[in-house]
């Protein structure tokens, strides 16, 4: 076994994995890269929820030049028929000396069965290498495999005082350039985006991704516990893409009508005046959309923090102070009483976005 060639060609594997986050619906992404006596006869990525997984792609490519070759996938081949069949079999039809898995897949139905029917059949499989980068690539399946619970990333932008907007409301822009168009592909790499009805009202935005990403756009979720959604909102007229509404059950059902025969789904989320977030999580997950990109208001953002549901937080500082009292903060919400209660951060990165700064970390204590 040679480590230093087997990293080489499992970096490219996770990098043709890399390339196509966001348009795999609830399934992984996972790259192969087929290897016979130094050469690469194979490559494949998963492309699509019920398209050939990458190591069909990586077999079809290789051919005959499969047997005897050593297999890179960075995660476990599948061992159940799904959309697909498993891909487990078509190694060992392949005569595939070896197997390198990044990591082992958390679904139920393969957790390891992938890597024991391998080697049933005299494979060679080795298991963990670079298997960090894989398990943070699919991060976002990952939870949703093991909970049915979508995967919730925070993303806001502020001043570095905290304000995501001036007193009168004004928020064009708070940052610059390169870290919106790292939002956008944020928004890409999601299967849902949600707003509170708030950011509906005062900006009236499209909630798409730029053209120039060239990407699919998310589901638009939007929290909206009485139905003050109005029906010349761009996210009703503009058809692109599908919109989701979570309202109370206390909601007027005309205006539910309303927006359903324009087009919009309305989710109707607890008994109560408001929307019950846990339950909303619940029913998304239900509708198969496995990760969500809050771009909420400071109450929204509030109110998913302190209930535990927030799983990744992505800020954006841009390096202005604006002020104001009445200036809209981050996260606006009761607080709690003592520091040692607050939500702490965990594997924190601090990188440039341009001029901005933007910090990314894990609740330490968000909920399962």
């Amino acid at each position: 076994m040679d480590i230093l060639n087997d990293e080489y060609y499992m970096n490219l594997a996770l990098e043709l994995a890399r390339k196509a986050q966001g348009q795999t619906g609830i399934n992984p992404v996972v790259g192969c890269v087929i290897v016979r006596e130094g050469r690469i006869v194979g490559v494949g990525t998963h492309l699509k929820r019920g398209t050939g997984h990458a190591e069909v792609h990586a077999l079809r490519m290789a051919g005959e030049e499969a047997e005897g070759a050593t297999a890179y996938v960075t995660l476990e081949p599948c061992s159940h028929y799904g959309k697909t069949p498993p891909c487990c079999e078509r190694l060992i039809e392949a005569k595939v000396r070896r197997v390198v898995v990044a990591a082992q897949d958390p679904n139920p139905l393969v957790a390891g069965r992938g890597i024991a029917r391998l080697r049933e059949e005299g494979i060679d499989v080795t298991v963990g290498l670079l298997g960090e980068q894989s398990t943070l690539m699919n991060e976002k399946f990952n939870k949703y495999i093991t909970t049915k619970l979508p995967f919730v990333t925070l993303k806001t932008a502020s001043t570095l005082d905290g304000k995501i907007a001036s007193r009168t409301g004004d928020s064009r822009w708070v940052t610059g350039a390169a870290a919106r168009e790292q939002v956008h592909t944020l928004r890409h790499q999601h299967e849902g985006i949600m707003v509170g009805i708030g950011t509906v009202l005062a900006d009236d935005p499209q909630l798409t991704t730029r053209a120039s990403v060239d990407a699919i756009d998310p589901v638009r979720i939007i929290v909206d516990s009485r139905l003050r959604l109005p029906l010349e909102a761009r996210v009703v007229t503009d058809r692109s893409a599908r919109t989701v509404v979570l309202a109370a059950e206390s909601a007027d059902p005309d205006k539910r009508r309303a927006l359903e025969a324009a087009g919009v789904e309305v989710v109707i989320c607890g008994s109560g005046g408001q929307v019950d977030l846990p339950e909303a999580m619940k029913k998304l997950g239900e509708m198969e959309i496995g990760s969500i990109l809050l771009e909420g208001g400071g109450k929204l953002n509030g109110a998913m923090l302190e209930a535990g549901l927030i799983d990744k937080i992505v800020l954006y500082y841009a390096a202005k102070i604006i002020g104001g009292q009445e200036a809209p903060g981050t996260f606006t919400f009761e607080g709690f009483e003592r520091m040692a209660d607050a939500v702490r951060l965990e594997r924190v990165s601090v990188e440039m976005a341009g001029e901005d700064i933007c910090v990314t970390g894990y609740p330490a204590n968000r909920k399962q």
